[in-house]
């Protein structure tokens, strides 16, 4: 016997058990945006390399390490996605969707990193993400974070997570903030360790997110970047946060909060948890005014997020979620006559319920067996058509769930009676 094969290491099957919460937390999502005003875009898994090399850097660890790029036929170096911004702003460029326009845009789909996988962090990891573009001031950045709190309500889990922004200013006055920091990140050097030492030169400001402990007395002594802002950038984080004020969003201050790329300027943001261990962020969020000049096209204001499906769907394991899969009915056949009958009848209810979830017994059995099966399904009434009932036009219902006599109704009497048992509308 052949040695079966076995999925890629850190790209995982999501089983049947696990799809409702998965499709929980995306109808949610989904409704949150039109709620908003916000259209779906959808994007290939594959683009350019040098997008990425562009827009992320050569020189950091997703392009240098994480990155599964290949060769194609044309001998085209191609990349599967790593994140989902770069290949969103590619897209409005290409397709003239930014020039003297505003968009509000989201998109959700699998993202890939080859980095050693743990638990919230896969090889095959899937976002949903928001992005902006046309919009300068402060108000889409409060938006953005008022529609995330507003998820966490909706999913029921505001109490799990917590509120971190901060600014980055201009690029300009970062610049002037990056010498001072690796200045006395120099003084420092005997402390720092290899991941903080390789990036001293490349991209200082990530040794501030560093969660070695051996750091965080050197880190937390480190100059502030807050006390270089440029006055345009303190006066909109000042207004930003007088609008999370008003709107009673609370949230820390945390000078710490950086991003290691050059367009990132101004707010960034993340909800963090205490629930997932070391993978604490379960959505990071920033303005990124200088990413579409530095793709090519005009200067646009820009401001976005993403989250990973995967730590959502690890916060929610313990919560009871609406039962949206589980089947209403499931019809049991007792008889050639009510095989071909049956059939009949199940395409009858769902063009007059749709909304009705209804699985027909398939492949014969006894009726113990069908019964076995229509109680494994997780179906909450069965539906049994056999000769006598096929005679009367009549059928008999069992409730699954709960401890009631077995019924016989009319067959025509049937759709309102599951419209009224089950709370299914016409």
């Amino acid at each position: 016997m052949s040695k079966s094969i076995q999925a890629i290491r850190g790209m995982n099957d999501i089983l049947p058990v696990e799809t409702p919460r998965w499709q929980y937390v995306e109808n949610v999502f989904r409704e949150l945006m039109a709620a908003y005003g916000y259209s779906e875009i959808r994007l290939p898994s594959v683009e350019k390399t040098e997008l990425f090399k562009r827009s992320i850097g050569e020189v950091t660890d997703i392009v240098e390490k994480e990155m599964y790029t290949f060769e194609d036929r044309n001998g085209d170096s191609l990349t599967l996605r790593p994140e989902g911004t770069a290949g969103c702003v590619r897209a409005c460029i290409q397709n003239g969707l930014l020039h003297n326009q505003t968009q509000r845009l989201w998109y959700m789909g699998p993202m890939y990193r080859h980095e050693r996988p743990q638990k919230g962090r896969y090889r095959q990891f899937h976002q949903l993400g928001v992005e902006t573009f046309g919009f300068e001031g402060p108000d889409i950045d409060a938006e953005l974070i008022a529609m995330t709190a507003r998820l966490w309500r909706k999913l029921d889990m505001a109490n799990e997570v917590r509120l971190e922004i901060n600014s980055l200013g201009s690029a300009e006055a970062r610049q002037v903030y990056r010498d001072t920091l690796v200045n006395y990140l120099q003084q420092h050097r005997d402390q720092l360790d290899e991941d903080s030492l390789r990036r001293l030169d490349t991209n200082p400001l990530r040794i501030l997110d560093s969660k070695n402990p051996a750091m965080q007395t050197m880190i937390e002594a480190a100059p502030k970047l807050v006390g270089h802002l440029d006055e345009e950038s303190r006066r909109h984080f000042e207004e930003l946060c007088g609008l999370l004020d008003a709107m009673g969003i609370a949230y820390r201050l945390n000078p710490r909060l950086v991003r290691g790329l050059d367009y990132y300027s101004k707010t960034v943001f993340e909800w963090v948890t205490d629930r997932l261990g070391a993978q604490g962020t379960v959505c990071a969020g920033g303005r990124f005014d200088g990413l579409i000049e530095q793709l090519g096209a005009r200067a646009t204001p820009a401001m976005g997020f993403a989250l990973g499906l995967e730590r959502l769907v690890a916060l929610l394991e313990d919560k009871s979620l609406p039962d949206m899969s589980s089947p209403h009915a499931y019809l049991l056949l007792a008889g050639r006559e009510a095989e071909q009958q049956g059939r009949v009848l199940a395409e009858q209810l769902r063009d007059t319920l749709p909304q009705l979830r209804l699985v027909v017994n398939s492949g014969g059995g006894s009726f113990k067996s069908q019964m076995k099966r229509a109680d494994k399904s997780g179906a909450h009434l069965a539906l049994i058509l056999g000769e006598n009932e096929i005679s009367n036009q009549q059928i008999s219902i069992k409730n699954l769930r709960q401890d009631q006599e077995q019924e016989v109704i009319a067959l025509t009497a049937l759709p309102e009676f599951l419209s009224a048992t089950l709370q299914i509308q016409n």
